[in-house]
């Protein structure tokens, strides 16, 4: 792979750069001019073979896209932005500014600009948005030498050729779709539609969740899903490297959302210092005035830790428990209804799963809790004083219970927030061990006046 330090260091030029780099597969191309300014990869660009260039603009994984035909000369923008695939080209106009832009789009020809104004009309992350228009189709009265000398003639200037989609001669409606494999065991003479299955073709609306698209094309098997509309017309195409890409995107999102902080687009090299205390010092602040709860509880129950001061030696286990099983079952919830293995109606069922679950967990916990106190105290590690079997149980009696509610409470939060129209990722770990920390010190001291009342409290 071509190394970028000589590049950086200004010690041979962006040809001989470019050189080496067409040696190389187009994604470790990507992978190279993505560790380079914009400014420095469009330099390089301009001097690699037109097609080679076209591959790299076309990769979803290349960073600076907008910003590396933004700092090339028009002249040069524009065949490549017509040589790409129209749904890439449409991404990199979503993040091109003006003037860049509506020059660009001026000077496109006018198939081209039709086709990305279109998909530009489209909300983000909807199978609209992620579709190509390049796709292979013929009319249902073709024969299957027909339908295989086009995918020859055509084959070049579309993103697959592995699925062709047969369309009504008269009204353009999709009738079916046959794969490339069954298209060349067919008969020569034969109509097209002898080797289409017999069921109808799996398809989706444009507005349909890129999520839902992924899930159509794992349910079915499919390299791609046809997009139509209202009357069946077909739009386009969303083949399985673009649901790839998306899915990794939004994989992305959810686990910077579990980690406690708002979503990046960008690589994390490449976010700017205020960029970095934007996404994460809100959530931080946040998550911090709810921790002053804490201090608020031990407070109220300050009268009590001055008579047993023995009690905040446990006060960091129950609250780690707590938080962990909360944690747990948050992060199994997030995913099973991002996978749909659960509705929204399903409250009920989880929550009847979880509370024995967090009460035989706790119970174990419970268990380990009091064998540790015994053998402290029997072999002379620590002494608890003379009420310390009531000790042990009150740390295992409010660990079945923080366990049990962190359990509780961390399966129903993804469930709240879908319900009320935020995502369930936003049910972060941070998040669900902040709720828990407050409440299993109002649990562990309520214990602990319980059994401890009269003895040392």
């Amino acid at each position: 792979m071509q190394d970028i330090t000589l590049f950086t260091e200004g010690t041979i030029d962006a040809a001989t750069f470019a050189a080496g780099l067409a040696r190389d597969h187009v994604a470790d191309n990507v992978e190279v001019l993505n560790r380079l300014e914009p400014e420095q990869a469009a330099d390089v660009l301009m001097r690699l073979p037109f097609d080679r260039a076209v591959g790299i603009l076309d990769k979803p994984e290349l960073d600076f896209g907008a910003e590396i035909i933004a700092a090339l000369p028009r002249e040069r923008a524009v065949p490549l932005l017509t040589g790409m695939a129209d749904d890439r080209a449409a991404d990199i106009f979503r993040w091109l500014e003006e003037p860049a832009r509506g020059e660009l789009m001026a000077r496109l020809d006018p198939a081209a600009r039709a086709a990305i104004s279109s998909l530009l009309t489209y909300p983000p992350n909807t199978a609209g948005a992620a579709m190509t228009t390049e796709f292979v189709s013929v009319p249902s009265t073709w024969t299957v030498a027909q339908t295989l000398a086009h995918i020859r003639s055509v084959e070049r200037t579309r993103e697959t050729v592995y699925a062709i989609y047969v369309l009504d001669g008269a009204t353009r409606r999709l009738v079916n779709a046959v794969t490339l494999r069954r298209l060349i065991s067919g008969v020569p003479e034969a109509n097209i539609l002898s080797v289409a299955h017999a069921d109808a073709p799996v398809k989706t609306s444009p507005s349909t969740d890129r999520e839902d698209v992924a899930r159509l094309i794992s349910k079915y098997d499919l390299l791609a899903v046809p997009v139509v509309d209202s009357v069946g017309h077909l739009l386009g195409i969303v083949t399985v490297d673009d649901i790839i890409d998306a899915m990794i995107e939004e994989t992305t999102e959810d686990v910077q959302k579990f980690g406690g902080m708002a979503a990046i687009d960008d690589p994390y090299m490449q976010i700017g210092l205020l960029e970095m205390l934007r996404k994460r010092g809100g959530w931080l602040a946040v998550l911090f005035l709810s921790e002053m709860l804490t201090a608020s509880a031990m407070q109220y129950f300050e009268v009590e830790l001055e008579k047993a001061i023995v009690l905040t030696l446990f006060i960091p286990l129950i609250m780690s428990s707590g938080g962990n099983s909360g944690s747990q079952a948050t992060s199994l919830l997030i995913r099973s209804l991002a996978l749909r293995e659960v509705k929204l109606s399903d409250w009920w069922r989880v929550a009847a799963r979880e509370l024995p679950t967090g009460l035989l967990l706790g119970a174990i916990l419970g268990v380990i809790g009091i064998t540790r106190i015994t053998l402290w105290q029997k072999l002379g590690f620590y002494d608890y004083g003379e009420h310390w079997m009531l000790v042990a149980a009150t740390v295992a009696a409010a660990l079945i219970g923080v366990v049990t509610f962190g359990s509780l409470a961390g399966s129903m939060l993804p469930f709240a927030l879908q319900r009320v129209g935020f995502d369930p990722a936003s049910a972060s770990a941070p998040f669900v061990a902040t709720l828990v920390d407050v409440t299993g010190l109002v649990i562990y001291f309520s214990v602990a006046l319980m059994i401890l009342r009269g003895t040392l409290l």
